[in-house]
This record gives structure tokens, sequence and C-alpha cells, in this order.
């Protein structure tokens, strides 16, 4: 099982083949995920444990444990943990890609975008 570590928290792969991919994304209290975009996946989201701050687009909004979201293909968007114990989503990916290098990011609170490592 592929598993990374990030400054925000870590993820798990659960399953993945051609057409989609199953990640378990645990984020830690007062952390978040660059803002982004991805050419070629949808995500949906589901919230096992916590509750997470979620931007879709222009809109912002809570999503509580046994609910859900979905980001669509070329949408901005960014989850973020605003509690105090880790926030634990399941993320089923789908598309025709779904390599970790399918990622624009617009804003990133730990300088992984090109625009401010350039600065």
């Amino acid at each position: 099982m592929e598993r990374g570590e990030r400054p925000w928290g870590n993820y798990t792969v659960l399953e993945e083949n051609k057409s989609y991919k199953i990640k378990r994304i645990e984020v830690l209290p007062g952390k978040r995920l660059s803002l982004q975009m991805h050419h070629h996946r949808s995500e949906h989201w589901i919230v096992v444990s916590g509750t997470a701050k979620v931007t879709c687009g222009e809109k912002e909004f809570s999503v509580n444990i046994n609910e859900s979201t979905f980001i669509p293909i070329g949408e901005s968007h960014r989850l973020e943990n605003p509690g105090m114990i880790p926030l634990v989503i399941i993320e089923v990916q789908s598309g025709e890609y779904l390599g970790e290098d399918d990622i624009i990011r617009f804003q990133d609170d730990f300088n992984r975008c090109e625009s401010e490592g350039a600065l």
C-alpha cells in the first residue's frame, strides 16, 4: 500500500486501477492542503472523522462526518481542518489520468507553488 507523508498530514492509497483511485487522507488540526486543481480527474470526498472546511471554486463550506462533496475536473479546490482533532476523509478519484503530477497549485502554506518558490 502506497503511503505518503506531507506537511499537512498523510495519505494512504487503499485501492487503485486505471480509472479510479481510493485514498485515506488525514489532515492535522489547523492544517490545510494547497489551493489546487486537476486537469484529468474529479474527486469525491467523504468525511469519516472530524469536520472539513472545503473550498470549491468560489464556494467555501463545511462537510461533517458521514457527509460528502464532489470536486469536478478543472475546479479549484482546497481541503482544510479547522478542528482540534485529525480530519480523516476517504477520497475517490476518477478520470483518465490519476498521477500525483496532475496538480496545479495556486496557493500553498508550505511554499510548494512554482511561482511562490521563484520569489
